[in-house]
């Protein structure tokens, strides 16, 4: 009894050696070579279905990655857990105020929308001049072009992300002490400087003068309100006063706290509002808000769903070439009765054939497969290298190391299935009706 009990572990022990031994037979990878070359037409015409199916799913793979990596790249640096409000008509009588009544957020909402709004983490009003159609607004010496103006607070910065060129951006005490001085957009600064630094000089924004104290480069292709590259932006209490525009506000841009969801910190600034400029609660239009959160969130989702369809698709190919692979592999194993049915009689178990079967097939999947993606990942970065000059909404096409592994597996899950039904046909012969046939 004791015996039996100890020869289990050793018989097990040897089963596994003679698998491993199996599996690095040398002989018998050269015979699934031999096999596999000896008729190298039909070989290449079997592989060649998995070869373009893994081809074309890398394709997919890289170019959806591609454009995904681009559309994002237009927007970084942009904050995605923002929103922004602006002032319509009112579409309903409320109060003794009759329906379609103009207004305006003031600067006295600031600070209850900072009190009631507990999820607020930056907020900023923004003031707009200027602009394409009113001539020459922005002027240095005889230098100038019409130009957007736009007056802010320095949280603004960390909304609409700017990259200083020169200098620096507005701060506290600029709206603090109400300094007229300005940060220029790139373009502005090619028009009137031309390479000069232009911190400390001066120019003339809509008649008055201003000090320039940095230049901003977007990070973003995203912006609010005109280009950033065509911008020059003020401390926002002295645009009011330069220009005479009140304690109006033209224009609210607001983030929420991180792990909070916009809709909440856009419905409570939205309710403050209207309880501040007497506007019913149930009018939908008085206050339009344009919540970036939303807009990301339906970024995403396309993504996934091109990321799906390009799995589905892929797949789908993939699997039309096992079919093929497997349809061969019958065929071949038809020709070879005679020599499965003397190895049977020889003494090769089922097992034995089975393996040989599947083996050849996941042999000659994997390496079409393998060529497959070769091919797809040098021609994906041979054309991102051609669009790397630029600014593209395609941008960098490659694969994942993780995608090239999921490859590698799903070309072997692929060899197995389409060896299967030949390796079980091969293993129904028997031997003597194989060696009897002619």
């Amino acid at each position: 009894m004791k015996k039996e009990i100890n020869s289990q572990p050793q018989f097990k022990k040897a089963s596994l050696w003679r698998r491993f031994r199996l599996l690095f037979d040398i002989d018998r990878w050269q015979e699934i070579w031999i096999t596999i070359t000896s008729n190298k037409s039909r070989s290449f015409l079997t592989a060649f279905g998995v070869f373009w199916g893994i081809f074309m799913l890398v394709l997919m793979v890289g170019s959806g990655n591609a454009l995904q990596t681009g559309i994002f790249s237009q927007i970084e640096g942009f904050a995605t857990n923002s929103v922004f409000f602006v002032t319509e008509r009112t579409t309903e009588p409320y109060k003794g105020f009759r329906k379609g009544r103009v207004w305006h957020m003031t600067n006295s909402d600031l600070p209850i929308i900072r009190h009631r709004v507990d999820d607020l983490q930056y907020m900023s009003p923004v003031l707009f001049g200027g602009g394409r159609g009113n001539g020459k607004n922005v002027v240095r010496g005889d230098k100038g072009d019409s130009f957007m103006v736009k007056g802010c607070y320095p949280e603004y910065d960390l909304i609409e992300k700017s990259k200083m060129v020169y200098g620096r951006y507005i701060n506290d005490i600029d709206i603090a002490e109400k300094r007229k001085v300005c940060v220029i957009g790139e373009r502005v600064y090619e028009v009137l400087f031309n390479g000069e630094d232009p911190v400390g000089k001066q120019i003339r924004v809509n008649g008055i003068y201003f000090q320039v104290i940095g230049v901003a480069r977007s990070t973003s292709e995203v912006s609010i309100g005109g280009r950033t590259a065509e911008t020059v932006v003020l401390p926002f209490t002295t645009m009011q006063q330069a220009f005479n525009q009140g304690n109006v506000i033209h224009f609210l841009a607001a983030t929420a706290k991180p792990g909070v969801d916009v809709k909440i910190i856009e419905e409570k600034i939205t309710e403050v509002l209207k309880q501040q400029h007497q506007i019913s609660p149930d009018d939908k239009s008085a206050v339009f808000s344009m919540n970036i959160e939303e807009q990301f969130k339906m970024f995403n989702y396309l993504g996934i769903g091109i990321a799906a369809l390009i799995w589905i698709v892929g797949i789908g190919t993939l699997l039309a070439g096992a079919i093929g692979v497997s349809n061969i592999m019958l065929v071949t194993v038809r020709e070879r009765t005679k020599e499965i049915g003397i190895r049977r009689a020889l003494g090769a178990t089922p097992n034995n054939i089975i393996g040989q079967i599947m083996s050849e097939t996941v042999v000659l999947t994997v390496l079409a497969g393998i060529g497959g993606i070769v091919l797809g990942v040098g021609l994906l970065s041979a054309v991102g290298i051609a669009l790397s000059q630029g600014d593209q909404f395609f941008k960098d096409p490659q694969i994942s190391f993780s995608m090239a592994v999921a490859s590698l597996i799903i070309l072997i899950v692929v060899g197995l299935l389409a060896g299967l039904i030949p390796a079980k046909r091969a293993m129904m012969i028997k031997p003597v009706e194989a060696i009897a046939e002619e």
